[in-house]
């Protein structure tokens, strides 16, 4: 589906939980390289047992794609979207601007709030954005909720 007006949204990725699973894809692949290696030199089991790594790290980069490509969070004249890591366009939720009373923000996580109160709202974890993009994600809340 074409985003209508692209040049009015701000799009951030799940790229830093991306780089911790294509390391391990990396170290998946090695291992299924080192082992299928060792079975043919030394005859040892069968050699098939290099594709459980193999197949390991098949799956990690699928994820770690997944992660790459597609949004956790996208800021838009609507308000915000925010998409799970399963089946992100199902369980896509929408928070409109108008909704959000307050925006608190640590080094962990950015709480939306409901109300004035704080007690109603929904915790969104930055770990998965990269620690770059964070500061344009946060100056992007605080300009809007301010």
């Amino acid at each position: 589906m074409p985003i209508a007006e692209p040049h009015k949204e701000l799009r951030f990725t799940r790229a830093g939980q991306a780089t911790g699973l294509w390391i391990l894809a990396a170290m998946a692949a090695a291992a299924a390289v080192i082992l299928f290696s060792i079975t043919i030199q030394r005859e040892a089991p069968h050699p098939a047992w290099a594709l459980l790594p193999l197949g390991l790290a098949g799956g990690l980069v699928f994820l770690a794609l997944h992660c790459t490509r597609h949004a956790y969070l996208i800021l838009s004249p609507i308000g915000v979207e925010i998409f799970p890591l399963i089946r992100p366009a199902a369980g896509m939720q929408v928070i409109g601007w108008s909704e959000i009373a307050a925006i608190d923000i640590d080094d962990r996580r950015i709480t939306l709030h409901f109300n004035r109160d704080r007690t109603a709202g929904i915790h969104l974890t930055l770990s998965p954005i990269p620690k770059a993009r964070r500061p344009l994600l946060i100056r992007a809340l605080e300009g809007r909720a301010g």
